[in-house]
């Protein structure tokens, strides 16, 4: 495990110029570190990987992007920034940011990796055409995505804010969506190169109040937890993941911000374990 985490990095994406509702989750990245380092909480995993960089863990924390407001030179510096750090076999995790973030880092995994499956666990779909006129929304990345005919699947969970846009969205790409109201699902039978991307709203914001979308009916943290696991029981090679959509300018107590930090431990094993 000491030399696969060797291969897998951290980064910082804090842009959310284009949130359609509320602004915040830029801050997340800070938030996010603050808990991991907060002394609240230890480094392991759930099972038992120490993560600790103090100790020796050889994941790299690469830090924050430095973003302009502009989408179209943030993007660039997104997507070039996760392609260094996955050249020659590297494995990224990243914080955002809000969920556009995902479309670059997804176009750098692309590049390095045929056959890509997604995995999104999400409250909404993210598949608008466009959003209040805006094609580079954060309600729009997985549109963006799959236009570019990289993406060998698509696969959704939690879903419940589904419109009959985004529905038409989904049956035109051929997107895989399991909705909140049929509950918790089974993971698919995956295999292959896989991305995680994780958008807080897929919790109930009973578990997770920082968030900017509070979409009532969400899952637990545990049943999130539950499906990494389930991820990393398959035959997946998990070689890239993000969590997104933390607003801590909503957060009640930080609580949000160590859930967030739980799972950014998950997935940096996740990546880690998944490493060939």
């Amino acid at each position: 495990m000491r030399d696969s985490l060797a291969a897998v990095s951290l980064l910082g994406v804090p842009y959310d110029a284009h949130s359609s509702f509320l602004r915040g989750p830029a801050g997340a990245p800070t938030a996010v570190r603050a808990a991991l380092d907060g002394g609240s909480a230890n480094w392991c995993t759930e099972r038992g990987i120490d993560l600790d960089p103090v100790k020796g863990a050889a994941w790299r924390d690469l830090g924050d992007l430095d973003l302009p407001e502009e989408v179209e030179p943030a993007l660039t510096i997104i997507r070039e920034a996760a392609a260094d750090a996955i050249a020659g076999g590297g494995r990224l995790v990243s914080i955002g940011g809000d969920h556009l973030v995902t479309w670059p880092l997804v176009q750098a995994m692309t590049g390095e990796h045929d056959g890509l499956t997604l995995l999104h666990f999400d409250a909404h779909p993210d598949l608008y055409d466009e959003l209040d006129g805006d094609r580079y929304s954060h309600a729009c990345p997985f549109a963006r995505i799959m236009e570019e005919g990289k993406v060998a699947r698509l696969v959704q969970f939690g879903i419940r804010t589904m419109t009959p846009h985004q529905r038409a969205q989904a049956e035109r790409f051929g997107v895989e969506v399991h909705e909140a109201r049929e509950g918790v699902v089974s993971m698919p039978s995956i295999d292959g190169p896989v991305y995680v991307t994780i958008d807080i709203d897929v919790l109930d914001p009973a578990f997770a109040p920082g968030m900017s979308h509070h979409e009532p009916g969400g899952w637990s943290t545990r049943q999130l937890l539950d499906a990494l696991a389930g991820i990393a029981r398959s035959d997946a090679v998990v070689v890239g993941a993000d969590i997104v959509e933390i607003n801590p300018e909503r957060d009640i107590n930080g609580l949000t911000a160590m859930v967030g930090a739980k799972l950014v431990k998950e997935l940096l094993e996740l990546v880690g374990v998944s490493s060939p």
